[in-house]
């Protein structure tokens, strides 16, 4: 590989991570900023983004007119509206069959509260995480059917369910499946099947999440009855209304915030901000957030609550908060999730702990791929600890909680996390292919799989094998992208301002981070029991609150309280301060050198 320039020559980070300036036409950044007014910096951010002067606007103000496409040029979506709306207009009994994540959730809600603006109450079926898996299943969707359902509607799953569908086709059971994860050549049998990802679309919005597919699902639906004279007499449904839980599904699923994904969260966003959603208000008035909420409260304060219910609780519950309009209930419900929530934060925790310890313990740290074991591991945080690990070995990492059933066999139920550049959706499909998997499937950043205990070793191989010139060719060295450099005076509310108008951030769209060249540490204390806060002192007098969250037992935490006025280059995000009505700026922290490019 390329060594390119290190940003400040920081090769080696206190957290062992490179320091690279993200690459961007210095005219280019020059024409955005003088051509709107913009600070330079901010022209810098925008032109790193592969934002052109022909799109800024677009950019800086994404709408659905603008992005959204005719629901109709996605395969099977005319036959999936048409069997839904003769569902509505015939009065049938309607269930919709979700996944136990945020994505899941928001699809079914988003669903069912279209529906019940038509006046159909449709039922919500999530399968239990650990009795069920992940998924239709042939006895619960026969089941349904047995109990008058004549359609089911599957969101965030179905695309893989190939016997559970077959054995709902032969008992009479129509069902559309809405999914987004990758498909094979053959697809399940059903009454259509709308995914982006099928192989004979063109891809051009591969990247939607299931709450974004379902969206479009239900702007198909509400033209079928249009034509068909449904609203003859009425008011159609405001489908906008709904767009704070499209937005809140689509961070959480962690896919690009870019084209039509940007349009539905920021648009999202402001729905959201309005509390019109019972459950949600009900979760935010929980979790205290109090501000308007943005994209970070969407994926690290919200969706972790609505994910809980799945994790380590009742697999329906962040579905059912979201599709309710009854207050008492809404608050039941998010307290429940709140007490989930920390539950499966101590799970996570010692799940984590153990995990490290025998990947440790494996001492083949250099291999493609993080693959540990365990028995006992609670199989609704293995995805999170996935995650922890990808972060912690920068390679893509599987995490299996094994089960030792009543026969003697034994059974594991998994997660996996990839880096950019490795399809681990693929590998794990391929694997299914090979017959060394019960079940399994996933997209490119994300996989889950059931598999024999007796095979482990061997998928363990052919996983390695199958990524492992992808993983090659990938930047393994974890590298902190940074957009420039700023002193301590220039992080002012006004830039900081002016950068929210970049939003929403995520996958795609990364939030704009900057380095704080030789600037000196005041103060520093810990606080929370795990963060240490700054008050840092720039070379021209000016002085910047700061934070680093969760750093206490690292080097970076280290680092910090002992600086005692030691020039440091800090990098990190800058976020308003609000505190006893006076409004300032503070640093995030990411990562901190010492002067002369090492971290050490």
């Amino acid at each position: 590989m390329t060594d390119t320039p290190c940003f400040l020559d920081v090769r080696a980070s206190i957290t062992g991570k490179r320091w690279q300036a993200r690459a961007f036409d210095e005219r280019l950044a020059w024409a955005l900023a003088q051509g709107r007014g913009l600070p330079e910096i901010v022209g810098r951010v925008l032109a790193a983004r592969g934002v052109t002067e022909e799109t800024c606007d677009g950019f800086l103000n994404p709408t659905l007119k603008a992005l959204m496409p005719d629901p109709s040029r996605f395969r099977d979506m005319d036959a999936a509206a048409a069997r839904i709306a003769r569902a509505v207009m015939q009065g049938e009994s309607i269930a919709v069959f979700g996944d136990y994540d945020v994505d899941g959730a928001t699809s079914a809600a988003v669903l069912v509260r279209f529906l019940r603006a038509l006046g159909v109450e449709a039922r919500i079926y999530v399968p239990d995480r650990i009795a069920e898996g992940y998924g239709p299943n042939a006895p619960a969707l026969l089941r349904l059917h047995a109990e008058g359902v004549r359609l089911v509607v599957t969101v965030d799953c179905g695309v893989a369910s190939f016997a559970p569908l077959e054995a709902a086709a032969v008992a009479g059971l129509d069902v559309v499946v809405l999914d987004h994860h990758a498909a094979e050549p053959r697809l399940p049998p059903a009454v259509a099947v709308v995914n982006p990802n099928r192989l004979d679309e063109d891809g051009s919005y591969r990247t939607l999440c299931a709450a974004g597919v379902t969206f479009l699902a239900v702007v198909a639906v509400n033209r079928a009855l249009r034509e068909a004279g449904f609203y003859a007499g009425r008011n159609p449904p405001d489908l906008l209304e709904w767009l704070d839980l499209v937005a809140l599904g689509t961070v959480c699923d962690v896919v690009p915030l870019t084209g039509l994904n940007r349009a539905l969260v920021a648009q999202g966003l402001k729905v959201m901000a309005r509390r019109t959603n019972t459950g949600l208000a009900a979760l935010a008035d929980i979790a205290g957030v109090k501000e308007r909420p943005d994209a970070y409260h969407a994926g690290y304060v919200l969706g972790p609550r609505v994910n809980a219910g799945g994790r380590v609780g009742m697999a329906d519950l962040g579905a059912r908060l979201l599709s309710t309009d009854d207050p008492v209930e809404a608050m039941q419900l998010a307290q429940r999730l709140e007490s989930h929530n920390g539950e499966r934060r101590a799970i996570e925790a010692a799940v984590l702990q153990d995990a490290i310890a025998r990947v440790e313990a494996l001492a083949d740290l250099e291999a493609e791929l993080v693959f540990v074991a365990g028995e006992g591991w609670h199989p609704g945080v293995v995805g999170i600890v996935a995650s922890r690990l990808k972060e912690r070995y920068s390679r893509p990492a599987c995490v299996v909680a094994l089960e030792t059933r009543d026969d003697g066999t034994v059974i594991g139920k998994a997660s996996g996390r990839s880096v950019r550049g490795v399809d681990l959706g693929a590998a794990v499909i391929a694997a299914r292919q090979e017959g060394l998997l019960i079940a399994g499937g996933g997209h490119r950043m994300a996989a889950g799989f059931t598999v024999a205990g007796d095979r482990l070793s061997e998928l363990r191989v052919f996983l390695t094998a199958r990524i492992a010139a992808q993983v090659q060719a990938a930047p393994l060295v974890p590298t902190l992208e940074l957009d420039g450099a700023l002193a301590v005076g220039a992080a002012t509310p006004q830039l900081v301002e002016t950068l929210c108008k970049l939003g929403p951030f995520g996958t795609g769209n990364a939030e704009p981070r900057f380095a704080l060249a030789d600037a000196r540490i005041v103060r520093a204390d810990v606080v929370g029991g795990a963060h240490v806060r700054c008050i840092l002192s720039g070379s021209d007098g000016a002085r910047l609150k700061a934070i680093a969250f969760r750093c206490l037992e690292g080097e970076l935490g280290k680092a910090l309280l002992t600086a005692q006025g030691a020039p440091l280059h800090l990098a990190g995000v800058l976020r308003v301060d609000r505190w006893n009505g006076a409004e300032g700026v503070q640093l995030l922290i990411d990562d901190a050198a010492r002067p002369g490019g090492s971290g050490v």
